[in-house]
């Protein structure tokens, strides 16, 4: 499993991470969820093979799921890596992993743990392993304030 360099995703999200590019999202607008750099040590599949003499065994990684805590109290799951956002979706919902920020402005916590699960086999044996890897960043959320004379 070492070999397999097994880590969390960048996260892709609408807006993009505050602290990094100082954007700002807008209550009630879709955000997109999604893998960033999705790879075998990100996503899966991976497969490795150790050997000892005439003894291997073999390990089979895959997500089973990414659960993204929103930092509004809610949590959303994918199963899926997500759709990358483009500009010309403009404020379309994402197709497959997404969320809303309906209560009110400010800075959220994200964060987005990928459950892995590994399955093993050798030596006339075999078995399963869960692993799970987190990262997270911020993102701004802001009202828009409608002045009319």
């Amino acid at each position: 499993m070492e070999s397999m360099q097994l880590r969390a995703i960048d996260i892709g999200v609408t807006p993009l991470p505050y602290p990094e590019t100082g954007n700002i999202g807008l209550v009630g607008l879709p955000q997109w969820l999604w893998v960033e750099d999705q790879s075998p040590s990100t996503w899966g599949p991976i497969t490795r093979t150790a050997t000892s003499g005439p003894y291997s065994v073999t390990a089979t990684g895959t997500v089973d799921r990414i659960e993204w805590d929103m930092g509004d109290g809610q949590v959303i799951v994918c199963d899926i890596p997500g759709t990358p956002y483009q500009e010309s979706f403009m404020d379309s919902p994402s197709p497959d992993c997404g969320h809303d920020y309906y209560e009110e402005d400010g800075f959220y916590d994200v964060s987005a743990t990928s459950y892995w699960v590994i399955q093993w086999a050798g030596l006339g044996q075999s078995g399963t392993i869960e692993l799970d890897f987190t990262q997270t960043t911020q993102l701004a959320i802001g009202e828009v304030q409608v002045i009319t004379q």
